[in-house]
């Protein structure tokens, strides 16, 4: 799930050369400009001879440092989800209430994703729904080993509450949180991906609340206790 998220650069140094920089600094200052770049034309219309120009930079001194525009969305994709909180980081009122209740927040707060900062938010968009196969798989590798939203952590919270049942795996929960739950919150925020969620002119504020309701309904009989159920 993509939760709240620090505020992230939208590129304060384009136009300025990065050429005495040191190696890291140069390397941020790039990211920094890609990032912007990718969000607007996406990532395969993103062009490096723009990112270069913008940088004050030759083309081949973005490829010294990442080695291919793949590996620079990569890069980015990662730079945008370590910027968003983890599951777990809400208001102690909303922890007290449980695994469901944490969710129902999230699910409920995405639209300040778009208002506050839509820059990661339409990277992470970008790589779940528009990379090629191969950077695909690098970007559920990097999600796997580093769990940035704190997805293993989460489960567990709600096993350790007698929330969850104890009999399913827990990576099977975790990949529920993933396929399940994201596909839901992205759809919440763009209609096109699920436009059978927003059939005849979109939904109204008290229909999407009443839609989460239900979707936490289904959840809970899928994944939730007898008592949550």
């Amino acid at each position: 799930m993509k939760t709240n998220h620090h505020p992230a650069s939208s590129s304060p140094h384009a136009g300025r050369p990065v050429a005495r920089k040191s190696v890291g600094a140069k390397r941020e200052l790039i990211l920094a400009a890609a990032m912007p770049l990718f969000a607007e034309r996406g990532y395969h219309a993103a062009r490096m001879d723009d990112l270069a120009a913008s940088l004050s930079i030759a083309k081949g001194s973005i490829f010294q440092h990442f080695g291919s525009k793949e590996t620079l969305f990569l890069e980015v994709y990662k730079k945008s989800s370590r910027s968003f909180s983890a599951y777990l980081d809400v208001p102690a009122e909303i922890r007290h209430g449980g695994f469901f209740e944490v969710l129902r927040y999230w699910l409920a707060h995405t639209e300040h994703m778009v208002r506050e900062d839509w820059i990661p938010y339409r990277i992470q968009l970008l790589g779940n729904y528009g990379a090629d196969l191969t950077l695909k798989r690098e970007i559920n590798r990097f999600l796997v080993a580093e769990d940035p939203f704190g997805r293993v952590a989460f489960v567990h919270f709600g096993l350790e509450r007698k929330e969850l049942r104890n009999e399913l795996d827990v990576e099977m929960i975790v990949s529920l949180l993933d396929w399940v739950v994201e596909r839901f919150q992205d759809a919440l925020l763009v209609e096109e991906l699920d436009p059978g969620l927003f059939r005849r002119h979109g939904a109204s504020v008290d229909k999407k609340e009443a839609r989460i309701k239900q979707f936490l309904d289904v959840l809970r009989r899928a994944i939730g206790t007898e008592r949550n159920r």
